[in-house]
């Protein structure tokens, strides 16, 4: 069997014509046959072909053509045809359709005065910021209701979708902001939006450079909406942040009382073993003629309950002074308990104006 060469790929196309109306949908064309029918490059293809993964928007222009691949759209309009490639492996079918029967109903109205290729440019970002913001939406649905389950109960299944939700939400982000940079590129060249006046290129109408009010105040509006969106994530982003750095901190104090309650149980514990060592003592079976005494036995259990408490009350208060944190260091926590050996305050001097200015 014959290997296909790279020129003769097929790609799945819908057109639309001058009018509006579809002449083709999901129809196979030969790459080689778009690239001389268009007057485009093989490489120009290749930034649009759906089967290549090309995750960062980009708008080409061309003599003839305007190439945009952004998101799922992935389109080349010219002054008088729309030619669209299917996505491999899209599930949105509703989106798709939404955006066809957009694209078909402005291609048709002509009564606004903007170029047939304008009218496409504004369909195909409609689409794109339509999916952002429904994106946008649903990610912020999820991240509020994880972020008000936590507030009342928190455990390893909340925190592991938590972690998940924020990785979802900075790959939105990045690429909602890849699209920005998209248009923002566009809109720093004078010389590209000039060349995007398709249908006055068509008619030999001749343009100054910077006769461009009307695309740059299109692509500015959408670029507009989609930094809104980036903002909007950015926020819901330090938002997790925070949450993530509380819980971080709730679940550290928890350990910590986990800790000092172990620690506590120990010293109470050290504190009955020291209470016991006497008892020890006067299980030897050895004489020491206390046992003749008929006080000695509330003696020794007094003793052994001093000996017990004091024990546990200097472990306690060990570990309190232990605990007891504060932003200066040891020295200087030990030098401010006592009045007579903290440092006197001297305020700084206020500044004062003379003749001169001031000093």
């Amino acid at each position: 069997m014959k290997g296909r060469l790279p020129g003769d790929l097929m790609l799945r196309c819908t057109i639309l014509d001058e009018d509006g109306a579809v002449k083709s949908i999901s129809g196979q064309f030969r790459r080689s046959d778009l690239c001389n029918e268009h007057r485009l490059n093989p490489r120009d293809l290749r930034k649009i072909d759906s089967r290549i993964p090309n995750l960062v928007p980009t708008i080409l222009i061309r003599k003839e053509a305007i190439l945009i691949n952004i998101l799922h759209i992935r389109a080349l309009v010219k002054a008088d045809t729309v030619v669209l490639f299917d996505t491999y492996g899209s599930n949105d079918s509703r989106l798709h359709s939404a955006f066809l029967y957009h694209l078909e109903h402005n291609l048709k109205v002509r009564g606004g005065g903007s170029p047939y290729e304008f009218r496409a440019i504004e369909s195909i970002l409609l689409s794109v910021l339509s999916a952002l913001e429904a994106e946008m939406v649903f990610i912020r649905n999820l991240v509020g209701g994880l972020l008000a389950e936590l507030e009342d109960d928190i455990n390893h299944d909340k925190f592991k979708r938590l972690l998940h939700y924020s990785r979802r939400l900075a790959s939105f982000k990045n690429r909602a902001r890849l699209v920005q940079d998209a248009l923002e590129e566009v809109l720093e060249q004078d010389d590209d939006l000039n060349a995007m006046y398709l249908t006055d290129k068509k008619k030999g109408v001749a343009r100054q450079n910077h006769e461009h009010d009307e695309l740059e105040v299109l692509l500015e509006f959408f670029s507009k909406q989609v930094e809104e969106i980036v903002n909007e994530a950015e926020n819901i982003e330090s938002n997790v942040q925070s949450t993530q750095e509380i819980v971080e901190l709730i679940l550290d104090s928890n350990r910590n009382a986990l800790l000092a309650l172990d620690l506590k149980v120990s010293i109470l514990t050290m504190g009955l073993g020291s209470g016991a060592l006497v008892a020890g003592l006067f299980g030897m079976n050895l004489k020491s003629h206390l046992e003749e005494l008929p006080s000695a036995f509330a003696a020794m259990t007094a003793v052994s309950a001093a000996i017990a408490a004091f024990a546990a009350w200097a472990g306690l208060w060990r570990l309190a002074k232990i605990r007891k944190v504060g932003l200066t260091n040891s020295q200087t926590t030990n030098r401010g308990s006592d009045p007579k050996s903290r440092a006197p305050w001297i305020p700084l001097p206020l500044r004062r104006r003379n003749f001169n200015g001031w000093s």
